[in-house]
């Protein structure tokens, strides 16, 4: 049986500000139009947390069924590894998006917003589809844009949605940098494994592009973010304050571009986390001060 350790490592909390970030934002959009409600960002909190580790377990177990894990240099994997059993990596994947569908309803209910019904069946499904069924379309080079869209504009503006029960401009644009950074987490994952997921069939983005490419788009998903915040400076001042996490930036584009690989990628993915999380707590709070 896999030890407690090895679960909480299978869950992969390195990728946690990926589902952090975006209802921090949301929240913040929110609260700069005097719209937050607490309860409601911890609910929408607990389901984006749930549906990421729901989706690193889902990919955990069908990963390591189809024998693509063998060889790879990330972190470990549960079945891959052989410290779990496939079946109870997949149960822990369904639990997880149980978990997320029950407060997701709480959410549903409290707006009496019922097309978010649909909103989240999709998520769900986005979650279990990346590498799971007959045909998972992160095998398909589609990954990123799923995560653009899912980590990026569903999960900001649905944050300030179930909050505010409006949707302000400033919250779509807000999930542009948002998405784009989760999308960096991807590609720099799917950078380390490039060589060993082409032979096995897993035509990642990374795979498609190739390498020189890819690290020319993880590039762009790192320094963009920077640019929208400040094209956001007229109607939102201080979401300058995002200009404070750039140095962050440097280490891992820096790694990137002049050729890491491996294990080296490990780091930048840490890096890559870690700017990630201060930037969205930066451009969070320039969006909160807007109430001022």
């Amino acid at each position: 049986m896999a030890t407690p350790s090895q679960w909480i490592a299978g869950a992969r909390p390195r990728t946690l500000p990926a589902a952090v970030v975006p209802v921090a934002v949301g929240t913040g959009v929110a609260f700069g139009y005097d719209g937050a409600v607490w309860w409601r960002a911890l609910l929408a909190l607990f389901v984006a947390l749930a549906l990421q580790i729901g989706v690193n377990y889902a990919n955990d177990y069908s990963d390591g069924v189809r024998g693509t894990d063998e060889g790879r240099v990330g972190p470990m994997r549960l079945v891959g590894s052989g410290a779990a059993a496939p079946r109870e990596v997949l149960s822990a994947a369904f639990g997880c998006f149980l978990a997320a569908a029950v407060a997701g309803l709480v959410l549903v209910v409290a707006t009496g917003a019922w097309w978010l019904l649909l909103v989240g069946a999709l998520s769900i499904a986005a979650a279990w589809f990346y590498t799971g069924g007959s045909r998972p379309y992160g095998y398909r080079a589609l990954g990123e844009i799923s995560v653009f869209v899912f980590f990026g504009l569903v999960a900001v503006a649905g944050t300030t949605f179930v909050q505010a029960e409006a949707l302000p401009w400033v919250a779509v644009v807000a999930a542009v940098p948002v998405g784009l950074l989760a999308c960096a987490l991807l590609v720099v994952n799917n950078l380390r494994d490039l060589v060993t997921d082409g032979p096995v069939g897993k035509r990642t983005m990374a795979v498609v592009l190739g390498d020189s490419r890819t690290r020319t788009l993880y590039s762009v998903c790192l320094v963009l973010p920077l640019v929208i915040a400040l094209a956001l400076v007229p109607w939102q001042p201080f979401a300058a304050l995002t200009l404070l996490a750039a140095p962050l930036a440097v280490a891992p584009v820096r790694a990137v571009v002049q050729g890491a690989t491996g294990r080296a990628l490990i780091t930048t993915l840490q890096q890559t986390g870690r700017f990630q999380l201060v930037f969205g707590l930066l451009f969070t709070a320039g969006l909160a001060l807007h109430a001022l």
